[in-house]
């Protein structure tokens, strides 16, 4: 006998995440301050990945699946080891988040997130080990690239479970298009057009020291900057 099609025995198991409450969270709710803090510790990892690992994107992947075609294309300045070395280190990490989320299913969401930004602490401050260390040529650069990129791959995964509206950490594009599409100018009521606001500042707060200390040659001072302000946001989120 054949079972009918749509029948729910015929589903796959399904695994759930923690029970998150996205489009609730307010400005001022703690997890929403810890996802601004943390898009500052992105906008840091973009200015040392893009200006000090040799145009390389550890965040962002449709900047590296760019680049990577940039390079192909005989594009001065660009590497595909690198690369790719970032967009196959994202994916181990992004793995790595979904492997949390069921593992931590039927615990509280601060717990979770808790264990994401631990792992997260720990590469950044593994990287800052290797660039104080190595340095950030060779052998260590793709070494450099791969544990922050393992770091932010946890990052994006945790987050997108998260789903938390117009807080991503790591992309403001969808931000950035909400706040013109959804504005009074547009016609629309201008929804969150505070926290896109800070979204947009808090990556720029991070990008900007972090390009000042790279730009002086200290690349692994701005991996310890980030590894202490995402370690900062693991010890004051009262999730």
């Amino acid at each position: 006998m054949t079972t009918p099609a749509g029948d729910p025995r015929t589903a796959p198991p399904q695994v759930p995440g923690p029970q998150v409450p996205g489009p609730q969270v307010h400005d001022r709710h703690p997890l929403a301050l810890a996802l601004f803090a943390l898009t500052a510790v992105s906008g840091l990892i973009d200015a040392v990945s893009y200006l000090g690992l040799g145009h390389v994107f550890t965040a962002n992947m449709t900047g590296n699946v760019v680049v990577i075609a940039f390079a192909l294309a005989g594009a001065p300045g660009f590497s595909v080891a690198g690369s790719l070395t970032s967009l196959v280190a994202f994916l181990a990490g992004a793995v790595l988040a979904g492997r949390l989320a069921g593992r931590y299913a039927t615990t509280r969401r601060g717990r979770w997130l808790r264990a994401a930004l631990v792992l997260e602490v720990s590469l950044h401050g593994a990287a800052a080990a290797v660039a104080f260390a190595r340095g950030v040529d060779g052998a260590a650069q793709y070494t450099v690239i791969a544990l922050v990129a393992v770091a932010m791959g946890i990052r994006n995964g945790t987050v997108r479970a998260l789903a938390v509206p117009d807080l991503t950490t790591t992309v403001l594009t969808l931000t950035l298009t909400g706040l013109a599409a959804d504005s009074r100018l547009a016609g629309g009521t201008a929804p969150r057009q505070r926290r896109r606001v800070l979204a947009v500042a808090t990556m720029l707060a991070g990008a900007l020291p972090g390009a000042v200390l790279v730009l002086h040659g200290q690349i692994a001072w701005a991996l310890v900057a980030s590894a202490v302000l995402a370690g900062a946001t693991v010890l004051l989120n009262r999730e």
